[in-house]
């Protein structure tokens, strides 16, 4: 269920022509030294005439559960911690909408969700926590079970601003396209995925996942990702990227390096992409694809005289 706050169904507003960023860093346990790393990503981008900013996961630090809880944001006041206040000034400063992607926040539960805010005109306006935990083993990196510490959410969230209809996302969920089909179904223009992918995993998957969601979402899509070393055995395959309805790469990072990347958004491209191939008319609902099991292989007793 998507909250009434993101405004009723009905015709969509048009998108508008939107100047946008991803950021590409390397965090690591030094919360202090990552914050000035977003902090001046965040005004370079501004800079480059961005108004949107997609943050990757984790961008606050990647840390032990302990080590995050002293920078995780209260539910009923996350603008006060250090890992969002300064996003909320840079937003008020710049005029940007900042998506601050996998933000620790303190569960009831004693876990943390991995939570997306979105800061439009210094304030914190919606809120997006993780609904998929990953919970894996990939080879050479060290066991993940996020699930141990990290509380999921129960939520899928599109926020309609004055420029777009926005759908939120956070790493795993990239994975799961019936989580991106819930959200263009609400109307989402564009597709946020802050991330932290394996470097294994991210090479294999990475931009056929991005590419993928944009292509049957028909839809552009901003993917910010973490690059490198990240101490303990941790370890990102970066490559952020931005991808647009028809599947071009806008933009993309290597694996290496911190980036900033910067593209223009045109309404145009959505519009072109949809009227070409319009799969939002022809997609049948799920209701009517259960599949039927039809056995072609029988016993070979049976028939027998």
């Amino acid at each position: 269920m998507v909250p009434a706050a993101c405004g009723a169904t009905g015709p969509l507003q048009a998108m508008r022509t939107i100047h946008a960023a991803v950021v590409q860093m390397r965090a690591d346990d030094d919360h202090a030294r990552c914050m000035r790393d977003v902090t001046n990503a965040v005004v370079h981008a501004a800079r480059q005439g961005a108004r949107l900013v997609v943050l990757p996961e984790n961008y606050a630090g990647i840390a032990s559960p302990g080590a995050k809880r002293a920078f995780a944001a209260e539910p009923g006041d996350p603008a006060a911690c250090s890992a969002l206040a300064p996003l909320c000034d840079l937003s008020a400063r710049h005029g940007l909408t900042i998506v601050a992607g996998g933000t620790p926040e303190r569960a009831v539960d004693g876990r943390l969700f991995n939570t997306a805010f979105v800061i439009v005109g210094g304030a914190i306006r919606a809120r997006y926590r993780k609904l998929h935990l990953f919970d894996a083993d990939i080879p050479g990196q060290p066991r993940l079970r996020e699930s141990d510490d990290t509380a999921p959410g129960d939520t899928a969230v599109v926020i309609r601003t004055r420029d777009a209809r926005i759908g939120l996302s956070i790493c795993y969920d990239l994975r799961f396209p019936e989580l991106y089909r819930a959200l263009v179904d609400r109307g989402a223009e564009l597709l946020v995925v802050p991330a932290a992918f394996t470097r294994e995993s991210g090479a294999a998957h990475w931009q056929t996942l991005v590419r993928a969601r944009a292509i049957e979402c028909q839809a552009f899509v901003l993917a910010a990702t973490q690059h490198g070393e990240h101490g303990r055995g941790r370890s990102s395959h970066g490559h952020a990227m931005i991808v647009d309805p028809w599947g071009r790469v806008l933009a993309q990072a290597d694996g290496e390096h911190d980036a900033v990347l910067c593209a223009t958004l045109e309404p145009e491209a959505l519009a072109a992409a949809r009227e070409r191939i319009p799969v939002a008319r022809h997609r049948r609902a799920p209701s009517e694809l259960l599949a039927t099991l039809v056995e072609v292989d029988p016993d070979p007793a049976e028939g027998a005289s």
